[in-house]
């Protein structure tokens, strides 16, 4: 969002579509990262409840092996077919050459990415929230002012704007690091080791997370096909703008979701459901009202946040006039965001992954430029409907296994 920002200044509508076509492949990292790191934070503070030490001390180590194999794999890859899958996500002309420079410099910064997005939930369920809040507020503000200096300074374009995430990433992934290499020194004797079980177990939950990260950018991907389709450059740099300021409220309610997570994990491994549903419905009541507030403010903010991203006029009229449209979906999101949150934080890995990669699967068939508006909101909706059934069903066979229907389970659905 930072290098959309100040690109859109600096370079304008292609530049702003290049960053919004490049940014899947960039965010593939971040995903991976934070799957990985989830998944193991799930799994350790289960082990802390239950006071399971060497369990705990085996999946911190199953973290760190994943990690490095993730990196690995992932810098072949990317390296190997970046420019082909650009290509494939509607980049064209001056927008692919734009793009290509700012996905090879992302690339550079693999180990950091995986790093800074893996670490932060980890150490959160080590009781280091203002650690990992503090770690990655540095890294944005350093962001913002290298954006500034080598974007709108120094004249760099896309290489700089890349050049700054990095940089971003490496400040937010050495604080993480050394808190972390603190925490091993507090959890017991012994070696921090991986066991092939440990890190299947991992695997198994880090899908959802990993997902959670991936479709909202499969349905960007999705979406900038179909506007590039149906309305040209133009559209593409609209959806652009749209997309960097409902980022901003999903990460909000994403944020809901991973910040609940440590509290959830720990009361499930403690065997603790009236706790854990406690935690659960207050996120849900905090999701609620940071999506009515993003609506709102939206909705007032239509016409300037264009203008604010660099936009021409014909693209700033068209975000200008779609925005209200994806506000529709901010409220099932909220409630999506957390039930998924609960499940894997509970690990109920299969309803999560339906909750998940359910979104990309429900989105309706676009049809013109208002087709390719409205489907997110409507496929978001009906992502809701089937969370509140997955809910309805995770309570009917909790009831069923009990014998009894209790007043305290853990999967009374809240009123919507």
């Amino acid at each position: 969002i930072v290098d959309g920002f100040f690109i859109g200044r600096s370079v304008g509508d292609v530049g702003l579509a290049a960053v919004n076509i490049a940014y899947p492949l960039s965010a593939l990292l971040q995903a991976a990262g934070t799957g990985i790191g989830m998944g193991a934070a799930v799994c350790i503070s289960v082990c802390r409840g239950r006071g399971d030490t060497r369990g705990e001390r085996g999946h911190l180590g199953g973290a760190f092996l994943l990690l490095a194999a993730a990196g690995v794999l992932l810098a072949v890859s990317l390296f190997s077919f970046g420019t082909p899958a650009l290509a494939a996500l509607g980049a064209r002309g001056e927008v692919l050459e734009q793009a290509i420079v700012y996905l090879r410099v992302i690339l550079l910064g693999i180990p950091f990415q995986l790093a800074a997005t893996a670490l932060a939930p980890l150490i959160r369920n080590y009781d280091g929230a203002l650690a990992a809040m503090g770690a990655m507020i540095a890294g944005f503000v350093t962001n913002i002012v290298l954006d500034a200096l080598f974007v709108s300074v120094f004249g760099w374009g896309m290489a700089g704007a890349a050049g700054a995430t990095v940089i971003g990433q490496i400040v937010t992934a050495v604080p993480c690091a050394f808190y972390l290499w603190r925490v091993t020194f507090r959890i017991g004797s012994g070696p921090v080791r991986p066991a092939g079980h440990m890190c299947g177990s991992i695997l198994r939950t880090a899908v959802s997370p990993f997902g959670l990260a991936m479709s909202p950018l499969f349905v960007i991907m999705l979406l900038n096909k179909a506007a590039s389709v149906y309305g040209g450059e133009s559209s593409v740099a609209a959806y652009a703008v749209i997309s960097y300021a409902t980022a901003v409220v999903m990460l909000l309610l994403q944020g809901v979701g991973d910040g609940s997570q440590p509290q959830m994990s720990l009361y499930f491994g403690m065997d603790r459901p009236e706790r854990t549903k406690a935690v659960r419905n207050l996120a849900y009541a905090f999701a609620a009202v940071t999506a009515v507030a993003n609506i709102v403010a939206l909705c007032i903010l239509r016409a300037a946040i264009p203008v604010f991203f660099g936009a021409s006029g014909e693209a700033a009229a068209m975000a200008a006039k779609a925005m209200p449209v994806f506000t529709i979906g901010f409220i099932p999101i909220a409630f999506c965001r957390v039930t998924t949150a609960y499940f894997y934080a509970t690990q109920h890995n299969r309803p999560a992954y339906v909750m998940v990669y359910g979104e990309a699967v429900v989105l309706p068939r676009m049809i013109g430029m208002d087709g390719v508006w409205i489907s997110l909101p409507v496929a978001q909706i009906l992502l809701m409907l089937i969370g509140c059934g997955l809910l309805w069903r995770s309570c009917r066979n909790r009831v069923k296994d009990s014998g009894k229907v209790s007043n305290e389970t853990v999967c009374d659905t809240p009123a919507l």
